[in-house]
């Protein structure tokens, strides 16, 4: 029998794509039509990402679990607009694809539960599990009145023994540039063991100041977090300077490490005190880029952006 697998699967009524490692015990399943979100990572049975309302509060409110991809922004904007690569772009307040957080701020971008999506492949080999998908930005009018560059999307998604990889390109397929500020939102939970024994290792040197809005003032401080139990400490924090380490949290037996391989340089960790996950989040960019400036990386036309995180699960 072959180690890895791929197989169309159903995700809470929805088409979903599920690729597998059976000697790792692993199981990582996708739904393409519904913003390629992973909706599940299951290790020996068990869920490792946090199902918060589900894929159908996802569906209908944009309400983030598992682990959603988030563009062309991540995290949240200081206002309804932005100027970027030489345009100035007003966002429309009460549109569908906006979220926004609880201040009313534009939070994680436009591609929430997108049915935009298409397939290209989903095979395995002797080595691995495979799946790619492709949205074309710029082939849809409304996306495109949001955030006005043209450009192709690519998830690679790649299972391969105990890890998760997920490799994203962004191909500037106009005549200007294009701004890169996406990120990833995974939730990460530890079955078996309370949350205030988890133990956590950021391999970070610089916090973001924030306003009260959680966006970045442009100053950062020097911090440094030791290996240690979570406890009570809560975050919602981003970070620069991250060391070429993974980000970990361990507990009840496993370990989750989140390796930022490629293309991120910032990093957002959130876990309110109390809840049941902690997100390490990959960043292109850090928060508010868009409208700030600061950081932003632009693809020039013709050219590609690639960038790569990981998820590895291991049995302490």
């Amino acid at each position: 029998m072959p180690d890895h697998a791929v197989r169309r699967s159903e995700a809470e009524g929805h088409e979903a794509i599920t690729l597998s490692s059976s000697r790792h015990e692993l199981q990582a399943t996708f739904v393409p039509a519904l913003g390629m979100i992973g909706c599940s990572l299951l290790h020996g049975g068990e869920e490792l990402l946090e199902q918060r309302g589900g894929l159908a509060d996802y569906a209908a409110t944009g309400a983030t679990m598992g682990i959603p991809f988030l563009h062309p922004w991540a995290n949240r904007l200081e206002r309804f607009g932005y100027s970027a690569a030489g345009q100035s772009v007003e966002l429309e307040a009460g549109s569908p694809l906006i979220d926004v957080d609880p201040n009313g701020l534009p939070i994680h971008g436009l591609l929430a539960a997108s049915p935009d999506w298409k397939l290209i492949e989903a095979d395995a080999t002797g080595s691995a599990a495979e799946l790619r998908a492709q949205l074309d930005f710029a082939a849809h009018e409304d996306l495109m009145a949001a955030f006005p560059y043209h450009h192709r999307l690519t998830q690679h998604v790649t299972l391969a023994g105990h890890e998760l990889t997920l490799a994203t390109t962004v191909e500037a397929s106009g005549e200007d540039p294009v701004p890169i500020s996406f990120g990833f939102h995974p939730y990460l939970r530890l079955p078996g063991e309370r949350r205030e024994r988890w133990e956590i290792e950021l391999p970070v040197a610089r916090r973001l100041v924030l306003d009260d809005h959680m966006i970045p003032t442009g100053r950062s401080e020097a911090v440094e977090f030791p290996r240690g139990p979570l406890a009570d400490r809560g975050f919602d924090d981003g970070f620069a300077d991250l060391a070429p380490r993974p980000f970990v949290v361990s507990g009840g037996g496993r370990e989750l490490a989140v390796g930022f391989d490629q293309g991120y340089p910032y990093a957002q960790v959130y876990s309110p005190p109390g809840a049941d996950f902690i997100c390490f989040e990959p960043m292109t960019a850090p928060t508010n880029a868009l409208c700030s400036g600061d950081a932003l990386p632009l693809v020039e036309p013709g050219h590609s952006f690639e960038a790569v995180f990981r998820i590895s699960v291991s049995v302490r």
